[in-house]
């Protein structure tokens, strides 16, 4: 198990006592990082990415405002998909109607006690239950756990699927895990919160090891989303091609799986389609700080 300490700065809040012991691959997060720094230099750097990410939370937490989630419009939370990537392209019939009355009622209920981390699973699980239970509306849980982690990413670590998926037996967990024939083996680890907690205090203590001492759970999140795109990456570009095409840069499944490609550069079109296939649009001025977002990605 690597050190679970975090730096001073923007770090998470205290991980509950008992958090299952994860076997993760120092060389392979000592890869991950360095071609992580690599791959971000053509577009200045780390710094940047890290810039990018802070404001698109700023971003969801002030849209999904306890007290103003009732008012939510349809054009701002479709704003705020364009950057999940694994929603974006599915969402897309819960925007109108009854149908998206009933997605603020369940955000609500999602967002509720957020200082209470103890029952986030349960809010999930209640969350989920309120869509069809399918393969189609497998995305729900990324939703819920997008929502969570960039209104709140001090107590809420990253807990999509592509993290960790333990139906699937695939995801970040899996491309560190240290083992014999881990490809052939399943891990029997648990996909709920504690998980994603332990797992973010190992890599966080590794960063803080090896020089990272500020902004360590932007670090994480950009990390991890290196270490999976690696894995796509491994498959040829086969893997998720409804959601990631060939890339056209050493970051650009990072920044897909991140939602930092949401708004494209220059323009008011978004990645999230609709029913037509066309590019959804939006009021450039919704999301104030979406373009410096998408510049800075």
């Amino acid at each position: 198990m690597l050190s679970s300490f975090f730096p001073s700065s923007n770090t998470p809040v205290p991980a509950p006592a008992q958090l299952p012991e994860l076997e993760l691959s120092g060389p392979v997060l000592a890869d991950a990082f360095q071609a992580m720094i690599t791959g971000c230099e053509p577009l200045g750097g780390v710094e940047r990415y890290i810039h990018a990410l802070k404001l698109k939370h700023t971003l969801f937490s002030e849209a999904l405002n306890m007290g103003e989630i009732d008012l939510m419009t349809t054009e701002t939370f479709a704003g705020l998909c364009t950057f999940m990537a694994t929603v974006r392209r599915r969402v897309f019939d819960h925007l109108h109607g009854e149908n998206f009355a009933r997605m603020k009622t369940a955000l609500a209920e999602l967002l509720s006690d957020m200082k209470n981390t103890h029952s986030v699973d349960e809010r999930i699980a209640e969350f989920c239950a309120q869509f069809p239970q399918d393969k189609k509306h497998r995305w729900v849980r990324d939703l819920a756990a997008e929502i969570l982690h960039n209104v709140d990413p001090q107590r809420y670590p990253l807990m999509t699927r592509w993290m960790w998926d333990k139906t699937a037996n695939t995801g970040v967990i899996r491309e560190l895990w240290h083992g014999e024939d881990v490809d052939g083996s399943t891990i029997e680890l648990d996909d709920g919160h504690a998980t994603f907690v332990a797992l973010r205090a190992d890599i966080g203590g590794w960063l803080s090891q090896n020089g990272v001492y500020a902004d360590t759970i932007y670090y994480v999140d950009l990390l991890c989303a290196q270490i999976y795109a690696n894995y796509i990456c491994a498959q040829g570009g086969t893997y998720l091609r409804a959601d990631f095409s060939s890339p056209q840069d050493p970051m650009q499944y990072s920044r897909r799986l991140l939602g930092l490609d949401g708004v494209r550069q220059g323009s008011s079109k978004t990645r999230l389609k609709t029913e037509s296939g066309a590019s959804f649009t939006i009021d450039s001025n919704l999301l104030n700080d979406t373009g410096t977002t998408h510049g800075h990605s």
